[in-house]
């Protein structure tokens, strides 16, 4: 595979480690951990030598993974599992056949940047995958995207979605509920505050005609506090391809 930015990295296709029995086990484990509930990988129907396998393939050092997931209007997400021998991560990227750029989304390794969707992008790109190559089944892609994912304002309904795509993967009946809320609650960030460009973040007031329907995040690690680079058409297909073409009426 020939990615920008990793031309020189052994980057290998990934989608069939989805299949490992350890796969979500190692992909989910860390987001998980909480001061009070510490998962195991039974939780997400493997054991530990299952985990421990999966780890291995994922996180080696002489080939690294790329999982993509196609996305509506030819758009794309990339999950670049960077497998430095001492300094391993996961680098996540949104991109265009179009684009001369790839757009970061977030990066979960030792120096976190993030997060990378609000909800209702996530929720919407999970149940619109694209046409091209990549992770087509909603439940999985919801549960590839969750680390990334850092809202203030989720719906009523977002644990019963999340434990959803848990029991697609083995996980108890039991434990879903509660194993979504402690992944909805996880380490990386807190949750986040997502505003439409122009609107003017509402941590900051400002002027409430909006110039792009794509949605732009107040927190200063994410690196969608800054726009994208886009034309009105490219934003408009951007904005189709993740659920937010609509706009909220004006106050």
């Amino acid at each position: 595979m020939l990615i920008p930015g990793y031309e020189n990295d052994p980057l290998i296709p990934g989608e069939e480690l989805l299949a490992l029995p350890g796969f979500w086990a190692t992909h989910l484990l860390l987001l998980a951990e909480g001061e009070d509930f510490e998962p195991e990988p039974t939780l997400f129907g493997a054991d530990d030598a299952d985990a421990d396998a999966a780890y291995e393939q994922l996180f080696d050092s002489a080939a690294w993974p790329v999982i993509q997931l196609p996305v509506q209007n030819g758009h794309q997400i990339l999950i670049i599992f960077c497998n430095h021998p001492d300094d391993s991560g996961v680098d996540y990227y949104l991109s265009h056949r179009d684009w001369d750029h790839l757009a970061p989304l977030a990066s979960i390794d030792g120096h976190f940047s993030g997060p990378g969707l609000a909800w209702r992008e996530l929720a919407h790109i999970a149940g619109h995958p694209g046409d091209g190559p990549g992770v087509t089944d909603r439940h999985a892609r919801l549960l590839l995207l969750l680390p990334i994912l850092g809202d203030a304002d989720l719906p009523a309904d977002t644990v019963m979605t999340v434990a959803s795509a848990l029991a697609s993967i083995g996980t108890p009946a039991e434990a879903r509920s509660g194993l979504a809320e402690a992944m909805l609650d996880h380490p990386f960030w807190d949750g986040e505050t997502w505003y439409f460009e122009g609107a003017g973040s509402p941590l900051r007031g400002g002027a409430t005609t909006s110039t792009s329907r794509v949605l732009r995040c107040a927190g200063s690690y994410s690196p969608r506090i800054v726009p994208l680079r886009l034309s009105l058409e490219q934003d408009i297909r951007l904005a189709e391809a993740l659920g937010t073409a609509e706009l909220p009426p004006a106050p």
